[in-house]
């Protein structure tokens, strides 16, 4: 079952979500919140798993909320907006559902939700969240296949709104993912460092570094210059010979 919670400062809209997630057998609903002020008092020991999340709150608007949670859950914009998507998917939304929503709409959005839930679940069946040191593969899903991939095998990750590519020794593979969630909760961070807001780079497989940019046999992945310090002490300092010594 996916825990989820309705933020919607409008009570008619609050009630219609709330019959659409009653209709679904996957979801199960937590709590139902006029604001993000409210969502923030739920008690912590309860886990959720997903967010409808409106835009137009009273306070905080959703997408300010959304910005300043840590390790956000999975999130689906419910609003009568269109000019906020690509903001919204920019903060890596898993769908974004223009008002009134049907239950067509809501319920291929929730299989969506459904779909990542157990993608995640597939590759860590464990109740805690695994970093990736215990295993040495992991499966991902790429469209109607799951593929089984060796970290070791693993050259750069390259994200795309909620999706990421994973460029391996033996091709590319594109899943439905999240880069933040994926460096923060699965990749080892000594094995991998962040190059740009788009970019994980296994140390490994790094050939070179010349300007700002990495090379990885064919690959040139870029540095972004808010990363490029971090980069070159980790993996350039700390290997240096230098004469001097």
């Amino acid at each position: 079952m996916i825990n989820c919670v309705i933020i919607d400062d409008e009570p008619l809209a609050r009630e219609g979500i709330a019959s659409y997630v009653s209709d679904i057998s996957f979801l199960t609903l937590i709590a139902t919140c006029e604001s993000a002020v409210a969502y923030s008092k739920l008690p912590p020991q309860q886990p959720i798993d997903l967010i409808f999340l409106d835009i137009q709150l009273p306070k905080i608007n959703g997408l300010d909320f959304l910005k300043m949670l840590q390790n956000p859950p999975m999130v689906i914009i419910t609003t009568a907006y269109p000019e906020f998507a690509l903001e919204g998917f920019q903060l890596n939304v898993l769908d974004y559902l223009l008002k009134p929503v049907t239950f067509d709409r809501f319920f291929k959005s929730a299989t969506k939700a459904k779909d990542y839930y157990h993608l995640l679940k597939k590759n860590h069946p464990t109740d805690g969240i695994p970093t990736g040191q215990a295993e040495d593969y992991f499966f991902v899903k790429c469209g109607t296949k799951y593929e089984k991939i060796y970290f070791d095998d693993v050259l750069y990750v390259e994200g795309m709104q909620n999706y990421i590519t994973i460029y391996t020794r033996k091709g590319k593979y594109i899943t439905m993912h999240y880069l933040k969630t994926l460096e923060e909760n699965y990749l080892n961070n000594q094995l991998f460092i962040r190059v740009h807001k788009s970019y994980i780079v296994s140390v490994n497989k790094i050939e070179s570094i010349q300007g700002n940019e990495i090379f990885i046999g064919t690959h040139r992945i870029p540095i972004s210059r808010n990363y490029r310090e971090q980069v070159i002490q980790q993996v350039v300092m700390n290997k240096l010979w230098d004469k001097s010594k």
